[in-house]
């Protein structure tokens, strides 16, 4: 916890899992300020190019305005293979997604970015190789029904019932999440927060 004489700590996003993260290892933001840009792949963009690229742009957007503060921006995706998935709309999205993760190993990729007072800044990517089981239709079909899929990247939250689907995972489990938490922590220490 900040003291008054402390910089102010600003989260970037309006991610409800990004609080709860940071909550886990004693930081409770100061403000939360979603920053609002476009978010759209480039052409031929990789999926560590785009959640870099994001994190720097939502940093910024916030830190222009509180260059005496420590600002935190992320931006998380799930890649199959050079692709990119999007976040489930509809529940045919979902199952789609669903059914091309079924069985197979993917990747969830995400950009840290932070601003710190006096012009410094530090970047990371982190990667986690995931790999689900095969799904059959009931555990498809019973996922779906729980809506838990709703506005999540791959359809799926893996601190939710699809903990289930992972068979393995090689990396930090916080960042499926939406943060990588000890690379995050690191990152502050090494610009001074306390």
């Amino acid at each position: 916890m900040l003291d008054k004489s402390s910089p102010e700590f600003i989260l970037a996003s309006a991610s409800p899992r990004r609080v709860e993260l940071l909550r886990q290892i004693s930081i409770v933001p100061d403000h939360i300020l979603p920053a609002e840009i476009e978010e759209t792949p480039l052409k031929n963009e990789q999926p560590r190019e785009l959640v870099a690229r994001l994190a720097v742009a939502k940093a910024a957007a916030i830190a222009k305005d509180y260059p005496d503060a420590y600002v935190l921006a992320a931006d998380t995706v799930v890649a199959c293979g050079r692709r990119i998935l999007p976040k489930a709309e509809t529940t045919d999205d979902a199952r789609a997604l669903l059914e091309m993760l079924s069985g197979r190993r993917h990747r969830v990729i995400s950009g840290v970015f932070i601003f710190a007072p006096a012009g410094a800044s530090s970047a990371r990517a982190v990667e986690t190789a995931v790999t689900f089981k095969r799904l059959s239709s009931a555990e498809l079909d019973n996922y779906l029904a729980s809506d838990e899929w709703r506005d999540k990247a791959g359809a799926y939250a893996i601190q939710g019932l699809a903990a289930r689907f992972v068979c393995s995972l090689n990396g930090s489990y916080s960042n499926v999440v939406g943060l990588p938490l000890y690379e995050t922590s690191q990152m502050l220490s090494g610009l001074g927060f306390d």
